[in-house]
């Protein structure tokens, strides 16, 4: 894999202007709004068999118009409560997985809230899930989820996506055992852009940990790069040619950069500079964006996997520090 974006020099300085329709907050309000005229309905059911060490519950809640969301939520057993969390989103085509997947933080001791992408897992088969997404969009798509109702932002896949986010942190911190002040959102790829999101979105929210985040820069990201899942959008547009301008001014709604630069919490990013997927300088475009206190990882050798375990080992430092 070569270096294919800008040189690090300039990627550390780079800062476009950004796209942002002027109801940008307004839209995100009135969302919110709609989504929270439904009950939490918060639900938490033991999972059996258990393990020795750590407690987990099947989790559901009510998200975007009510549709039940599915999760995990996992703490260490016999831990005094309350626990500080990582309300932790997941990266695109994946479900909710398995409960050992997600052991790491119960381990370093805090309570961790995993979150199903509606819609997805149906064909991963690593982390397979079980939510549904109901709200049928119409109009034309291209297969997979980015151009799902994307001719009107109302419509748009992932607007149903960043209010169940939003949720899921109400959901965590409804919990008993969580110390509401102590919430931090994680993810990557998907995740990391859901995380990026709900951080700008619930003021509740102490910090985060962004790895190689997609839903970012939208214009830059077809133009430069040839992987999907930017490509739907290509695809897209390649069919429905008179539909570039509706397109990307729904997407203005739903980018990066306008919630980076709304994001006031610390934050924790990570980026790879052979990433095809989500190219660099789409990632230094949101973090140089952001608003408060923030660092970033750099792996230099790595496609879309970033630092994978590197990078966990970074977010255990950085959750140690922040959540004193």
């Amino acid at each position: 894999m070569p270096l294919f974006d800008l040189p690090l020099e300039r990627l550390r300085d780079y800062r476009p202007d950004r796209d942002e329709p002027a109801d940008f907050d307004a839209f995100w309000s009135r969302t919110l709004a709609e989504t929270r005229e439904f009950a939490l309905d918060a639900e938490f059911t033991p999972h059996a068999p258990p393990f020795a060490h750590v407690e987990v519950y099947d989790v559901s809640f009510a998200g975007w118009g009510g549709h039940r969301i599915n999760g995990w939520f996992l703490l260490p057993r016999g831990a005094q409560a309350p626990l500080p969390c990582v309300v932790h989103y997941i990266g695109y085509g994946g479900g909710r997985g398995f409960p050992h997947q997600h052991l790491l933080w119960p381990a370093a001791g805090y309570a961790v809230f995993v979150m199903e992408t509606r819609g997805h897992g149906g064909a991963s088969v690593q982390s397979p899930g079980v939510t549904g997404d109901p709200h049928g969009a119409g109009g034309p798509q291209a297969p997979g989820m980015m151009t799902r109702g994307i001719m009107d932002p109302d419509d748009y896949y992932y607007r149903r996506v960043f209010a169940d986010a939003v949720r899921a942190v109400d959901a965590a911190a409804a919990h008993p055992a969580v110390d509401a002040g102590r919430i931090v959102v994680s993810g990557g790829s998907q995740g990391g852009a859901i995380a990026q999101a709900t951080a700008a979105l619930h003021p509740s929210v102490a910090g985060a940990c962004v790895d190689v985040p997609f839903l970012t820069h939208f214009r830059r990201a077809v133009e430069i790069t040839d992987r999907d899942p930017y490509q739907e959008l290509v695809r897209f547009l390649a069919s429905r040619r008179d539909s570039a301008e509706q397109v990307f001014r729904t997407l203005a709604y739903f980018d990066g950069v306008n919630f980076a630069a709304r994001g006031r919490v610390p934050a924790l990013y990570s980026v790879a500079l052979m990433d095809f997927v989500c190219p660099p300088s789409t990632v230094f475009a949101a973090y140089n964006h952001w608003q408060g206190p923030k660092e970033i990882t750099v792996w230099p050798w790595n496609g879309h996997e970033g630092g994978s375990g590197y990078q966990q080992e970074e977010q255990r430092r950085f959750l140690a520090e922040l959540l004193v």
